[in-house]
């Protein structure tokens, strides 16, 4: 039985006139800014986590707080409009708003590469493509979000991605629920990355990341240089490098955690690795660009689709095949208490 704020159901049906006093799913168009026209989308649970959906960027998850504390880093840019996408190169930086979630593929993630004749952009497609949703609703028991978004195109790629984003009822948990279709006549290149990107407060100069990797490789030079270091996080530093760490899975269910002692939070990102065999976590200790991202995948090859291919890890999905994936973040709040008044002398 769900639990809010310290009370059972219950007693909570005797103290409020409507349940969207505390638990509510609520959609919005924005009016103004760089997202004008798009929709958002916020789920209320009634355990003190608000999430902010955007179906016209594939159901991405913006902006996360808990007890009002934001948990989720949002860049420079914002969460933008569709429009604003740039396929080409790396034009996919000037639309990455952050945010919980930005999802990367259906059929490539890494940097701007080229495969089999055809010209990829950074991370993929389906970031910028809008969804048709199919259910909203929030009851006593959880707040949910369905829809599906489409990446298609003549003489090419069809791919399907069913998405189901929900919050059981008075908890501190969002759960992302994907079915990845192949509704081609020929077999397709899937690729799928969840970056999951997380902010301050959160991150903080003592926060440090738990996780159980069966091995960890830097992605180049720079990853290299602090390879160390990559299980801790700290204060902003002037010019820091983004350092990339590829941790592979073995099947079965696996926790990075998140914790930042000195705010009293913890993030739990929970994956299967049967699905999702990586995680790359991106370390980003910069000036304004201070974003820890934890992001599973269905392939540990971070170099671009070529590079996948030609490594063997390149995976596909047949004619009318269905891939699921389920990726799983929950939070805790602890009262942290301020360090005692220095006497005067």
């Amino acid at each position: 039985m769900p639990e809010y704020f310290g009370l059972g159901a219950p007693a909570v049906r005797e103290r409020i006139g409507h349940l969207s006093q505390i638990v509510r799913a609520e959609s919005f168009v924005e009016t103004d800014g760089v997202a004008h026209g798009s929709r958002r989308v916020r789920l209320v649970n009634g355990g003190g986590l608000e999430i902010e959906v955007h179906p016209d960027r594939a159901l991405d998850i913006g902006r996360v707080t808990v007890d009002g504390v934001p948990v989720a880093w949002i860049s420079p840019t914002g969460v933008t409009g569709p429009e604003a996408y740039e396929p080409a190169g790396s034009g996919w930086l000037r639309t990455f708003g952050g945010g919980l979630l930005a999802t990367c593929g259906l059929d490539t993630f890494g940097p701007p590469d080229e495969d089999a004749g055809e010209v990829l952009g950074q991370h993929g497609r389906i970031g910028a493509q809008r969804a048709t949703v199919t259910r909203l609703d929030a009851d006593e028991h959880e707040v949910v979000v369905e829809g599906v978004v489409r990446q298609a195109t003549v003489f090419g790629e069809h791919l399907e991605l069913r998405r189901r984003i929900s919050t059981a009822s008075g908890s501190r948990e969002v759960r992302i629920r994907d079915v990845v279709t192949n509704r081609a006549f020929v077999a397709q290149p899937h690729m799928i990355l969840y970056h999951l990107n997380f902010g301050w407060p959160l991150l903080g100069d003592r926060t440090r990341i738990e996780l159980d990797p069966r091995s960890t490789t830097p992605r180049d030079a720079d990853a290299a240089e602090g390879a160390g270091r990559f299980p801790s996080f700290g204060a902003p530093v002037a010019g820091f490098r983004e350092q990339v760490f590829i941790h592979e899975y073995d099947p079965g269910e696996h926790v990075v955690a998140i914790v930042n002692p000195d705010a009293g939070l913890r993030a739990e990102v929970r994956f299967d690795g049967a699905a999702l065999p990586a995680v790359f976590q991106w370390k980003m200790q910069g000036q304004g660009h201070y974003a820890l991202g934890i992001e599973p995948a269905n392939t540990p090859d971070v170099f671009g689709r070529s590079h996948a291919r030609a490594s063997g890890r390149l995976p596909q999905l047949a004619p009318g095949e269905s891939v699921a994936y389920d990726v799983a973040i929950r939070f805790e709040r602890a009262l942290v208490s301020a360090p005692p008044a220095k006497e005067t002398p």
